[in-house]
């Protein structure tokens, strides 16, 4: 079997997936019959997981405390800003083909041609995308991954899901993580082993090091203002920027800088 063949089951099987789950999530939100004078919380039908995500959230957030968390700011402390920005900048510069092919799929003709524009810039001219000399072209980055195609061609997110490891997720998010990662193009398929994974692990870093500023903004319950965010960031990036309305409006921590995560 070629590895072109392996690739297109895989996406099927992930497409397949999101659509089980998709199908199988509560539409509303229930409340469970209690004896009379109990009742039950109610499950928001966008977060009807919640015990489960809240236990991996805990899991996660360990993870980070022992692990993650002093990696990155030993990182940031030892590594000049201007470093620091180079990095960033050429793992940017990576996504901009993940940027063209779903700018593509969503007929999104001038975002593609300012996300190859992009690539082609940063990577002669900024010396392989160390520098984003792109902007100063006013070519802005124009975010576009395999998750946003599916929500432009109607596929719905599917309940929220909090995963080990990686973080906030839906179903739909996480097959177009997965179909972007390792079905579609990817400037990472040029790099072989074992510097791929040198490179992986720096980037994980090197993100998780931007992040640390942004976490004086966090504030209640962190797992509810990180799914809220999280949540609302997508809705912002598949709409293109335009507001839509917030599942969790009536929560305490939906006043959010969206560009912030």
């Amino acid at each position: 079997m070629t590895q072109t063949t392996t690739r297109y089951w895989i996406l099927a099987a992930l497409m397949l997936l999101l659509l089980v789950v998709t199908a199988t999530t509560p539409a509303t939100a229930q409340t469970v019959q209690e004896p009379e004078g109990q009742r039950a919380p109610t499950v928001n039908s966008a977060d009807p997981y919640e015990n489960w995500n809240r236990s991996v959230f805990s899991f996660n957030e360990t993870v980070d405390e022992w692990v993650l968390r002093p990696v990155a700011k030993t990182y940031r402390t030892v590594t000049p800003d201007i470093v620091d920005r180079g990095v960033t900048n050429f793992f940017n510069n990576l996504t901009e083909i993940r940027n063209f092919s779903n700018s593509l799929f969503q007929l999104k003709g001038e975002s593609a041609v300012v996300a190859f524009g992009r690539f082609t810039f940063n990577t002669v001219f900024g010396l392989g995308g160390i520098f984003d000399v792109a902007t100063a072209f006013d070519l802005p980055e124009r975010p576009e991954d395999f998750g946003q195609t599916l929500g432009y061609w109607g596929v719905g997110s599917g309940p929220y899901l909090m995963l080990p490891f990686l973080g906030p997720s839906t179903p739909r998010h996480f097959t177009g993580l997965a179909s972007d990662s390792f079905i579609l193009p990817s400037a990472w398929d040029a790099v072989e082993e074992p510097e791929v994974y040198f490179l992986r692990a720096l980037q994980i870093v090197d993100k998780r090091a931007d992040l640390i500023p942004a976490e004086g903004i966090i504030s209640g319950d962190r797992y509810t203002f990180v799914r809220n965010a999280f949540l609302q960031r997508r809705e912002f990036l598949i709409n293109d920027g335009k507001i839509t309305a917030d599942p969790f409006a009536n929560d305490d921590e939906d006043d959010l800088m969206l560009d912030d995560f």
